[in-house]
Formats: structure tokens, sequence, C-alpha cells
């Protein structure tokens, strides 16, 4: 009987093992999605700012970051000033957007007016468009190259070096003036 206890054992152990080995060294903001290489799903979306709507369609050409982001998530509140600064700083190279995700309008007024808001903010009065993403939660930001092509996604709050890194991604993918 203390055979088929210490088999068994040795058993759990290397299946233990082999699921902690296959997690560990994977950044855990890379995470794989069905929509990477995809086109991104189109949206209309009213702007919080001046309740024009914006539509995916009118940004081709140029490189878009997209992030879903609440007033209530506080990681959401660490990453804003991140964001406001890659507007600021790559704002010449993408379009930047924020998507307001299972929030009202009032609350998303009042965090801006503490945060910033240097780029335009888009409700998500149902959802839609965050499923259409399959935003699990947030903060997700999207990189979505010029031809409109979703590059790939940061869960959690991105730093500055992360976004940058996008950035220069997206704008190697984007076309020039002579193609």
């Amino acid at each position: 009987m203390n055979w088929r206890v210490t088999l068994s054992f040795v058993v759990l152990c290397l299946g233990l093992l082999l699921v902690l080995n296959k997690g560990f060294g994977r950044d855990p903001h890379e995470v794989p999605f069905m929509l990477k290489g995809k086109p991104a799903p189109a949206f209309g979306l009213r702007s919080l700012n001046n309740g024009q709507l914006v539509k995916l369609e009118q940004l081709k050409g140029r490189p878009v970051v997209i992030n879903f982001w609440a007033s209530w998530c506080g990681p959401c509140k660490m990453e804003h000033p991140v964001l406001e600064w890659g507007s600021r700083e790559f704002g010449n190279q993408a379009t930047f957007l924020g998507v307001i995700f299972e929030d009202t309008e009032d609350n998303a007024r009042q965090f801006l007016s503490q945060m910033g808001a240097s780029f335009p903010q888009l409700m998500d009065p149902r959802s839609q468009m965050a499923v259409d993403y399959g935003v699990a939660g947030v903060p997700e930001t999207y990189f979505i190259d010029a031809q409109g092509t979703i590059r790939g996604k940061h869960v959690g709050p991105i730093d500055p070096q992360s976004l940058a890194n996008w950035i220069k991604e997206l704008s190697a993918s984007a076309p020039t003036a002579q193609q």
C-alpha cells in the first residue's frame, strides 16, 4: 500500500511542476486573445467631451490606442497619468481613445476633471464595444495599426516603457508616404 501512496505523490508532484513550469517566465500582461492579427471590430460611439460620433473607420490610416477604463477601477487611476503622458508625447504618431466601461457619464466626468482628459473619451453604454473586443476587465489597452489590424493588447495598468514600445511598433508598421 505504501508504494501506491508514494507513486501517487510522485505523480502529483510531477503534475504540479509541469503546471508551475508553464506559468513561470510568462508576462502576465501578454494575455492571448483571438483578435490578434485580425481586423479591429468596427464601432461608433459618442464622445463624452462633445457628443460627436467617433467611428473606427474614420481613423484608418493612423495607428490607434484604445484604453478601456472606469472611474471605480483603482488600477485605472494609477494608469491614467501614463495615458495622458502618452497622448501628449505620441499623439502625433497615434490616435488615443478612452472607452468608459460599465460606468456612468457623471462618474466618468468627475474622474476626468480630476485626472485630465487630453484625448477623446467614448461612452460604451451597453458595453457592446467591450464585448466585441473581448474585454475581460479594466484597464485593458488595445493597439491597432494604421491598416486597422489589432496588433496586441495590454492587460492591467500600462507603464510608460510598454506604451512607448507599442507606439514604436505601431509606427514601424505604418505605411510611409512613398508606399
